[in-house]
């Protein structure tokens, strides 16, 4: 008996025996193979340029406008974690933001193991407490640039990542800022713990308050941004008091010995500056479109933030040194 190849099934053989012929066909065809390659480097390509792509802020959807004097430059929207950090190995509007901090972040990492490998064994009195406080010093600088450059690079990936990246931002600043005091306090005031204990327990109390005003989400936005420069500088200037009492107690000389005052006040006038151009939109306000890649006021802040930590540990290893050759670590 022969078999019924009229059924459904003797279709659906056909289909696969066109199927399998064409799929012979065309691998047997090294034109049409190699068409189909070229058709896929060039789309992916094409992926690739579209993600590089810069656009201007016209283009931009309102949670990214931040700064209106910036017309160039930006990434498009991500919506991935590895687009935006792949956005490292090209130029854009915040490849100054990104890589002056993580930069700056690799440096004092390497800082503190040659400062700890080199200077501690220079004193006999150097102690668990020299370690601890300059550790508070690299902690926060660390944290403070590692957290802002994480934030520039994911910046255009969501509102909801651009949202939690920006306190992530503001928070790192606090850690720096109060880092930047925990050494100073102590070698400044080591003659007067009681003192000591005051001014950093205050100035801490003042950088938890201000990390948490950094969380709230009226906080973020640009009409807020003079309060977010002034309550910064607030913090900033907050060393003011301790450092008027100091002239009181030493005066002049006296405080710059154990605390190198002049360092500390260069430090803070950095800062202070830095965050008035911030604030100001100088100089981009001036020219708008011509600081988009480099120059923008963003950028000037960033390096006055870096200076600023540089100038800072300098003063603390002087008065490091003060305090263990000619205080040999006594008052």
């Amino acid at each position: 008996m022969s078999a019924d190849t009229s059924g459904p099934n003797a279709g659906q053989h056909g289909l696969r025996s066109r199927a399998t012929a064409s799929n012979t066909t065309t691998s047997s065809d090294p034109s049409a193979s190699l068409l189909s390659k070229a058709e896929h480097a060039a789309q992916t390509i094409e992926h690739k340029i579209e993600q590089t792509l810069l656009v201007l802020w016209d283009d931009l959807p309102t949670w990214r406008r931040d700064n209106a004097y910036i017309l160039s430059g930006y990434r498009p929207d991500s919506n991935s974690y590895l687009a935006s950090f792949r956005s490292l190995a090209y130029l854009h509007n915040e490849s100054v933001n990104i890589w002056t901090h993580l930069l700056g972040a690799l440096a004092f990492v390497a800082g503190a193991a040659v400062l700890y490998t080199t200077v501690a064994p220079r004193y006999a009195t150097a102690s668990p407490a020299d370690v601890l406080v300059f550790s508070c010093f690299f902690a926060g600088a660390v944290s403070c640039l590692g957290m802002s450059a994480t934030y520039h690079a994911i910046s255009n990936h969501s509102p909801a990542v651009a949202k939690w990246g920006n306190k992530l931002d503001y928070s790192g600043i606090v850690f720096l800022i109060v880092g930047s005091y925990v050494p100073a306090m102590y070698y400044g005031f080591f003659c007067h713990p009681h003192l000591m204990t005051v001014y950093l327990s205050t100035i801490t109390l003042l950088g938890l308050g201000c990390g948490i005003v950094s969380w709230l989400e009226v906080f973020r936005t640009p009409e807020w941004r003079p309060f977010r420069a002034a309550m910064f500088v607030a913090l900033g200037a907050s060393g003011v008091v301790p450092v008027l009492h100091g002239l009181r107690v030493y005066g002049a000389a006296g405080l710059e010995d154990r605390m190198s005052l002049s360092w500390v006040a260069l430090h803070g006038l950095m800062y202070i500056l830095g965050a008035v151009l911030y604030a100001a939109r100088w100089p981009e306000r001036t020219s708008p479109g011509t600081f988009d890649i480099w120059g923008s006021s963003h950028q000037i802040f960033h390096l006055f933030v870096v200076l600023a930590a540089v100038t800072h540990l300098f003063g603390m290893v002087k008065a490091f040194d003060y305090h263990h050759t000619v205080m040999g670590s006594r008052c």
